[in-house]
């Protein structure tokens, strides 16, 4: 990679612009620069408290402890208030189409029928300087409806007429993530290299840049997901920088949207406290289970007696899982805020017609589960799963939402939300994880963070449930699969070591990194800690 050092004369700001991407002097400009840089002064010291702060509770919860609701926010979740009113776009959200954002995505997104379209910066997009880059350009086309793509093959694509396209919502990368091609504050002639500046603040922050005055133009927001939070301080943090964007470019006082996903057990007991603290610009809250799932396995690692079955058993039967969607159905509608399904990860299966229809009848059930449940809408990875979804929420959900559904019969309890799973581990299901982990790590360091394996739509995500079962597993100790045989590390090296030879027939993304990936996954797994996130070791080797 190489440096680049730029000084914004007007404020006498160093920034330093690691690496090198097609388009970005048109995206980095100096008074694009300035605005960041601005936003990491402002906001970074605030961001590093509350990543501390997420440290010292997981200590807690690793000597014994478990979450609960808190004492000292019980008149916020006793009180009678509402949210402010849902801006006439997002108003029926009944179908969401999520993927990254790259150029072809993005159009094939926004021209699918579906409502709205979650350009995903997170899970979805592995983020190498270039995807990026890209990500930003495509995205600032699209606004301006310019945006095309010319495959290889010569075909083209091009974006419908705007009141033909989705709903634009953008998810920035979470309050963990670095941007380490970014370094504010750099000073070579001290020796200084500068600070990383925040994922979230440089993803929110530059898209609002360049589109924020253009889509409040339209009434299309800005509007934003914003994920993995996990108190009612990061959701407090992020309405002062959504503030402070509105001011500095001077847009009407809360013009910026958001949809929160409750992918955390702690914020789990905290969806009434991060409603109220984004009260004036937030819409709804989302059910993100397969980050839920990972982070109940992340967050209660030392309970041994609440070790999760494979991923395959983990369904939205699970009485966790259920008295979790069903309590956010409860605090949304009562609050006046959107009440957002899941995603099915489901894909369609092309040479097989049995398969593909058992695939498509499994996620027809889920959408009628959520649908069923009070949910205001629903995700979904593919295109072509945009009409099976539409045709439950249309036969069920006759109005643009169902906030009357209020769901008062629901009591989701403490012990509701942490109650352990039943279910056994078999050694499929324990191959699978580590096949899915390897393949997964192995695409993203190549630059591709959304896999299709084995007929599921793989990202982060749903790689971290993999990832953190195998370290729960083998650290206990005890563990069986169904057969009898023990879940210990051998049986962990010999899936490992069986993998090179199986893949190296398919044609699998990312197959020239697979043996570094298998590296790092055995690190990973032998480690004495669970790594907070697979991404975070993964990030420092990509470019």
């Amino acid at each position: 990679m190489s440096a680049v050092l730029q000084r914004v004369p007007e404020v006498g700001e160093r920034i330093e612009i690691v690496g090198r991407a097609p388009g970005q002097d048109g995206l980095l400009t100096p008074p694009a620069l300035a605005f960041l840089a601005d936003l990491h002064r402002r906001f970074e010291g605030e961001r590093r408290g509350l990543l501390e702060s997420r440290a010292r509770r997981q200590a807690g919860y690793d000597a014994g402890g478990l979450p609960d609701f808190r004492a000292d926010t019980a008149a916020i979740r006793a009180g009678d208030w509402r949210i402010a009113p849902i801006p006439a776009a997002l108003a029926d959200r009944r179908v969401e189409i999520t993927g990254p954002v790259d150029p072809k995505m993005v159009i094939n997104a926004l021209n699918s029928g579906a409502n709205c379209y979650m350009a995903d910066f997170e899970d979805s997009t592995a983020p190498t300087w270039a995807n990026l880059v890209e990500g930003q350009r495509a995205l600032r086309e699209a606004v301006i409806g310019t945006l095309d793509f010319v495959n290889q093959a010569g075909k083209r694509y091009a974006l419908k007429p705007e009141a033909e396209r989705a709903v634009l919502i953008v998810r920035p990368r979470g309050w963990h993530l670095d941007e380490k091609h970014v370094l504010v504050d750099a000073c070579p002639e001290q020796g200084r290299r500068g600070e990383r500046m925040s994922a979230s603040l440089f993803d929110l922050g530059l898209f609002c840049f360049h589109n924020a005055a253009a889509l409040a133009a339209r009434d299309r927001g800005p509007y934003f997901y914003l994920p993995k939070l996990q108190s009612m301080e990061e959701a407090a943090l992020w309405n002062r920088v959504l503030a402070h964007v509105e001011r500095e470019l001077r847009l009407p006082h809360a013009q910026l949207k958001a949809t929160v996903l409750i992918e955390t057990l702690p914020a789990a007991f905290e969806m009434d406290e991060i409603l109220h603290a984004l009260r004036d610009r937030i819409v709804g809250l989302n059910c993100g289970r397969w980050d839920y799932i990972f982070s109940y396995i992340k967050t209660l690692r030392a309970h041994r007696d609440r070790a999760l079955p494979e991923r395959a058993q983990v369904t939205m039967a699970q009485p966790f899982l259920k008295a979790y969607s069903e309590r956010l159905v409860r605090t949304c509608h009562r609050r006046g805020a959107h009440a957002m399904g899941g995603m099915a990860a489901q894909i369609p299966i092309g040479n097989d017609d049995e398969a593909n229809d058992a695939a498509l009848a499994r996620v027809r059930a889920d959408k009628l589960r959520e649908v069923a449940a009070g949910h205001d809408g629903t995700w979904v990875a593919h295109p072509a799963l945009i009409p099976v979804a539409r045709e439950v929420f249309d036969a069920y959900m006759l109005g643009a939402n169902q906030h009357e559904m209020l769901r008062e019969d629901v009591v989701a309890s403490r012990d509701d939300l942490l109650r352990p799973s039943l279910g056994t581990i078999t050694r499929k299901g324990f191959e699978n994880n580590v096949e899915v982990c390897v393949r997964y790590l192995a695409a993203w360091l190549d630059g591709n963070g959304c896999v299709p394996i084995h007929y599921l739509m793989e990202d982060a995500a749903t790689a971290e449930i993999a990832r953190a079962q195998l370290w729960q597993w083998l650290h206990h100790g005890g563990l069986h699969l169904d057969d009898g045989s023990p879940v210990d590390f051998a049986l962990f090296e010999r899936a490992l070591l069986n993998l090179p030879s199986r893949l190296a027939g398919e044609s699998v993304p990312g197959v020239s990194r697979v043996r570094e990936a298998i590296g790092v996954l055995d690190r990973l797994t032998h480690a004495e800690q669970l790594a907070e996130f697979l991404t975070l070791p993964a990030y420092e080797r990509i470019d």
